[in-house]
C-alpha cells in the first residue's frame, strides 16, 4: 500500500470572482456525526491527494461527495476515496463542490456544473506539476455526486461561466466516468430532494431534460463505470440503467453497469459489506484497462 501525499487545498477561483455568487455573510458548516457533512459552501476547493511516485499510474480521479444537493459527504465519499484510489497508483482529487441555493447564487442549477467544468480545467493545468497524465483524467461521484459528474461528462463542453485565465482555455472533458448509486434522471424516478435542491420544486420542462443526463449522451460522452444496487430505495436502479442503456447506444466507448442484488444506497466502499465490497477492485481493474 502505497502513502499518501496532500496538498495544499486549492481554491477554485480567486477571491471575489467566484461565478452567480451573490455577495452574503454565509460561514460554511461543518458537521460530524460518524460522517463529516460540509453546508453552505462558499468557497469552492479541490484538496488533492498522490500516491507515492514509486506506484504512481499517472491516472487521476475528480472526486464528487453525494448528499442531495444539500450536503456533501465529504469524508465517506470523498477524501476516503482519495486515500484508497492512492493506494493503487491513482491520484484523488477532492471537489466541495458549491450546493444549489437560491439565497447566495444566481441561477442555482448552473452553479455544480460550473465548479466542475473549473475543478477539471485546473487539474488539467497543473498536471504535470503533480505527475498526472493530463489525458487520464476521469471523474467519480456518489449519489448526487454522481450527478455532478454525470453532468460534466454530458455537457463538458457548454458554457457556463466567462474564462478567467488560461486554465480555462483547456478541455473540461473527462478521460472517463465512474458513477456509484449515481442521481441520473430529472424525470419521473428521480431523487426528489436532488431534484428540488438543484432545480427548484417546479421546474421547466427545459430544465428537467438539460439536467436528465441520460438524455444528453452523443457520440463523445466518456467510457463509464456504474455500480447500483437493486434494493436502493433512496436513488432506484433505474436512474444507471437508464444511463447504462443509452449510452450503449449513442457514445463511441463503451458503458458498463455492475447490478448488485443487495447493498441499499451510500455505502462508499463498502468494506463492511462483503457481498458488495468488490467493486473497489472492478473500479481498479476497469481503470487500469489498455485503451
Amino acid at each position: 500500500m502505497g502513502c499518501t501525499s496532500k496538498e495544499t487545498v486549492i481554491s477554485l477561483w480567486p477571491k471575489g470572482a467566484v461565478p452567480n455568487q451573490i455577495t452574503n455573510n454565509l460561514e460554511e458548516v461543518h458537521e460530524i456525526d460518524g460522517i463529516l457533512r460540509i453546508s453552505k459552501v462558499q468557497e469552492p476547493t479541490i484538496e488533492v491527494y498522490l500516491p507515492e511516485k514509486s506506484i504512481a499510474t499517472g491516472k487521476a480521479f475528480l472526486i464528487f461527495p453525494g448528499g442531495g444537493y444539500s450536503i456533501l459527504a465529504y469524508d465517506w465519499e470523498g477524501t476516503d476515496i482519495a486515500k484508497f484510489l492512492n493506494s493503487h497508483g491513482i491520484a484523488g482529487i477532492v471537489v466541495k463542490y458549491r450546493l444549489p441555493s437560491n439565497e447566495t447564487q444566481v441561477d442555482k442549477h448552473n452553479v455544480p456544473l460550473i465548479d466542475a467544468q473549473r475543478a477539471i480545467r485546473l487539474v488539467r493545468s497543473k498536471a504535470k506539476n503533480w505527475n498526472i497524465d493530463p489525458n487520464q483524467i476521469g471523474v467519480i461521484g456518489f449519489s448526487a455526486g454522481g450527478h455532478v459528474a454525470s453532468t460534466l461528462g454530458t455537457q463538458y463542453d457548454r458554457k457556463v461561466y466567462k474564462s478567467i485565465d488560461k486554465a480555462d482555455d483547456l478541455s473540461a472533458r473527462p478521460d472517463f466516468m465512474a458513477l456509484i448509486y449515481p442521481v441520473i434522471t430529472m424525470g419521473e424516478k428521480t431523487h426528489q430532494g436532488s431534484r428540488d435542491n438543484l432545480l427548484g420544486e417546479q421546474p421547466s420542462s427545459e430544465l428537467v431534460v438539460q439536467y436528465s443526463n441520460e438524455l444528453n449522451i452523443d457520440e463523445n460522452t466518456p467510457r463509464t463505470f456504474m455500480v447500483h444496487a437493486m434494493d436502493d430505495e433512496v436513488v432506484v436502479k433505474e436512474n444507471s440503467e437508464y444511463f447504462h442503456g443509452l449510452h450503449n447506444v449513442k457514445a463511441k466507448e463503451k458503458c458498463v453497469l455492475h447490478l448488485y442484488e443487495k447493498g441499499g444506497h451510500g455505502f462508499s466502499l463498502a468494506k463492511d459489506q462483503p457481498y458488495l465490497k468488490d467493486w473497489t477492485q472492478k473500479l481498479i481493474n476497469w481503470t487500469n484497462e489498455p485503451q
